[in-house]
């Protein structure tokens, strides 16, 4: 019990470093929150700050997923006699969590979806490049991000449930997990959610940004 309750602390305050904020800060000035959405998130940190700032905060995020997710395979190496399945899920839930709700930055974080993309890679790698993919076509279909972010939350379950792989980082059974994401990705985006059933939800124009 210890090594697990160790490892969600360990994978939250992973998570709850918010790059955004940092880099926006160091690069620009100011604290992105109070740009733009006020999301401490990168689609954020593209429209309030630019292509680079926001291309570095990307790459950070989701190294946060790729670290707590390594972080708890290690020590499920090493310890013996514990549920490396469960060790990995609860990292992956902590650091999203942390994202979202950062301790160090006033529990005011963004929606996660760079770093769920580090844990997805890092838990089942085909599944990953599929979500992302998927995100990725609809974003470029429609210039929406949340639209991409929504429906490859919702994919990664029903990957989960109707795909075999052996490509898990460890075996086990990863659909409650992935329900518990796709959850938190999309409560996370609420409010992008009534923007879009009320036809308000911002559209990305990369010519605009610097």
């Amino acid at each position: 019990m210890v090594v697990y309750i160790l490892i969600a602390i360990i994978a939250y305050l992973l998570g709850s470093i918010s790059f955004s904020v940092i880099i926006s800060k160091k690069m620009a000035g100011f604290d992105v929150r109070q740009k733009g959405s006020g999301n401490a998130g990168t689609t954020n940190v593209l429209r309030s700050v630019g292509k680079k700032a926001a291309i570095i905060t990307l790459v950070l995020d989701v190294l946060k997923g790729v670290a707590a997710i390594l972080i708890a395979y290690l020590v499920g190496k090493i310890v013996k006699e514990i549920d490396k399945t469960l060790l990995i899920q609860i990292a992956g839930i902590a650091v999203i969590i942390g994202h979202t709700f950062p301790i160090f930055f006033g529990f005011k974080g963004g929606k996660g979806i760079a770093t769920s993309l580090g844990v997805l890679l890092m838990t089942n790698w085909n599944i990953g490049l599929i979500c992302l993919v998927f995100a990725l076509v609809l974003m470029a279909l429609t210039r929406i991000v949340s639209i991409g972010s929504i429906a490859a939350a919702v994919l990664f379950p029903v990957l989960i449930m109707f795909m075999p792989s052996d490509a898990y980082i460890v075996e086990g059974n990863y659909i409650i997990y992935s329900i518990i994401l796709a959850v938190l990705v999309i409560y996370n985006h609420r409010a992008n959610v009534q923007r879009l059933l009320h036809g308000t939800e911002n559209k990305l124009d990369l010519k605009k940004i610097k």
